[in-house]
């Protein structure tokens, strides 16, 4: 009697085994997202409901490397660089970092591999970016994954959640997928996700820099190539941007390469000092800011606060190099390229004595320091 009592539980419980996985596969909202031409998610946008049971379905259709992160709400752009200062260890780490930011992933998946995932999405609402963070993607290749129990979300040609590239295509479309909406958009046909309008910013890597390099496109067909990793403009160039082929295909120790020709480099040990002109600094990299879209660093020389952002003179034939040292009690110098002919330097305050500007605490909470290239001004090449 005993050990029919025990079949008849073990079967009931085999049937309620299998009906609860029924149950939760009915109840699985199923994603096929794509990596695909151009740095892009074929997929840009999607909602679930609060604590869902999701699986995503991840697909490599490019001719790229690429692997796929979830994140925390607003933590996107930090999880971006944090896989960046990986540096050699991130392909055994597949370039996913180790951070609490980091909810779900997928590794790296070469072209023509596919892996799934599952995971309960979140139970608060709100916007949670999926990015490929392998090294120069993840400043193009990103959408969100909407927790909403409502299924309300933005306007897609303003969502601040996707590429801009994707907000400027001309249709939205949704779908249903098992009772939830799916929002797609038409992907760009172009092998770049987008013509992008400068100023903008690539954190990549750069020949003559450090692994924290970051290019910046500026108007007029100028670009800088400024280093947190010694936090200073390393050098600058005329002519176009960055070609990121090698990097974006996945090419051992790739670097981005300068499109056009370099008209500056700064050749100083440093070139900011603050107190004695001869005393080289301690540096510390805080950060950066848009301002306009122009990126404004943050970094420390001896502890003291400096915030730097660069623009193009207004004819193109160099840079105008903005300052601010608020909290400075000493005087700060700026050391100029020695014998430089080619370079013209002109300052909106101080007094310059032998190669060097001389400038108050009062005049350093604010100002600036004009390169004109003379080369860009008589459209002349320099190497």
């Amino acid at each position: 009697m005993r050990l029919i009592i025990k079949k008849i539980v073990l079967l009931l419980v085999v049937l309620f085994v299998k009906q609860a996985k029924a149950q939760h596969s009915k109840d699985t909202i199923k994603i096929s997202l794509n990596a695909i031409t151009g740095l892009q998610f074929d997929l840009v946008r999607f909602t679930v409901k609060p604590e869902a049971n999701v699986k995503i379905n991840f697909f490599n259709t490019d001719d790229m490397s690429h692997n796929l992160l979830i994140t925390k709400p607003g933590t996107r752009l930090k999880v971006v660089n944090d896989a960046i200062k990986l540096e050699e260890k991130g392909p055994a780490m597949n370039y996913i970092p180790r951070s609490h930011e980091v909810l779900w992933s997928i590794p790296v998946l070469s072209p023509g591999q596919g892996k799934s995932i599952r995971f309960k999405a979140p139970a608060k609402a709100g916007a949670y970016p999926y990015v490929c963070t392998y090294p120069g993607h993840g400043f193009l290749m990103y959408g969100v994954m909407y927790v909403t129990s409502d299924g309300k979300i933005p306007d897609g040609k303003t969502d601040p959640n996707i590429p801009p590239s994707r907000r400027q295509d001309k249709t939205i479309e949704s779908k249903k997928v098992e009772g939830h909406a799916v929002h797609e958009k038409e992907a760009p046909k172009s092998a770049h996700p987008y013509t992008p309008k400068p100023p903008y910013l690539y954190r990549t890597f750069m020949e003559d820099a450090s692994p924290a390099a970051i290019a910046v496109s500026l108007p007029h067909n100028l670009s800088y190539c400024w280093d947190a990793g010694v936090c200073k403009l390393r050098y600058a160039w005329a002519g176009g941007f960055v070609d990121n082929t090698a990097i974006w295909k996945g090419h051992a120790d790739a670097v981005s390469k300068v499109v056009g020709t370099i008209f500056y480099r700064d050749k100083t040990e440093y070139p900011l000092r603050i107190g004695q002109p001869d005393q080289i600094p301690e540096l510390e990299y805080k950060g950066y800011s848009l301002i306009n879209e122009y990126p404004e660093f943050h970094y420390t020389l001896n502890g003291v606060d400096v915030f730097e952002l660069i623009k193009a003179k207004e004819d193109g034939k160099g840079l105008i190099r903005n300052f601010r040292i608020p909290g400075s009690d000493k005087t700060v110098w700026f050391v100029t390229n020695d014998n430089d002919e080619a370079i013209k330097y002109e300052a909106s305050t101080g007094s310059w004595e032998q190669g060097r500007l001389q400038i108050s605490p009062q005049q350093a909470r604010n100002f600036a320091i004009t390169v004109t290239s003379y080369p860009l001004v008589y459209n002349k090449k320099q190497q």
